[in-house]
């Protein structure tokens, strides 16, 4: 399937994850998780996985194959391999409504531009999916993720309440 290639960047690859990946990360199977993706994952990968988040993942991975490409995927260091964090969409976009971006960095590949790289590779991706807007949902206390969303260009539209997460800043970026 086309929308199964990894995002090239730069500096990075955005992998899919497997569902398969993301049945051990639940489990906390590293070695299995491991097995699964076909690469060497941190501990700072495995151990904080949010349950309610893989769950989402998975089962929209496995409600829509088709849709795989909008759903997570792991941040690649392209010189060494190194699993650095993880990215993609909430979903697919006649799914969850929007094409929407999220992504975590690991704390010692931090202050890199990693996140605003792979934002980027994000919205391009989206682009040639035929979208229009991509959108961010960022916490007004996640000074990171606002810088991010600032440096690519997106534009605050509103405010909302996320069940997990509390108050947030939904932000745009029309294409």
């Amino acid at each position: 399937m086309s929308d199964l290639v990894p995002i090239l960047t730069g500096r990075l690859r955005l992998e899919p994850l497997q569902p398969a990946t993301l049945e051990a990360l639940i489990s906390r199977d590293k070695d299995k998780a491991e097995r699964a993706q076909g690469r060497a994952l941190p501990d700072a990968f495995v151990e904080p996985a949010d349950d309610f988040f893989l769950k989402v993942q998975l089962s929209r991975m496995t409600s829509r194959p088709s849709g795989r490409g909008w759903c997570a995927r792991a941040i690649v260091r392209e010189e060494d391999g190194a699993v650095i964090g993880h990215c993609g969409f909430h979903g697919p976009p006649e799914d969850v409504g929007r094409a929407e971006i999220g992504y975590t960095i690991l704390p010692p590949y931090r202050r890199q531009g990693f996140a605003v790289e792979a934002a980027q590779g994000l919205v391009d991706w989206a682009r040639t999916q035929g979208e229009t807007v991509v959108f961010a949902s960022v916490s007004p206390d996640n000074l990171a993720s606002l810088a991010v969303v600032e440096k690519l260009g997106f534009r605050q539209t509103g405010v909302q309440v996320d069940e997990i997460d509390g108050e947030e800043g939904v932000f745009e970026l029309a294409l």
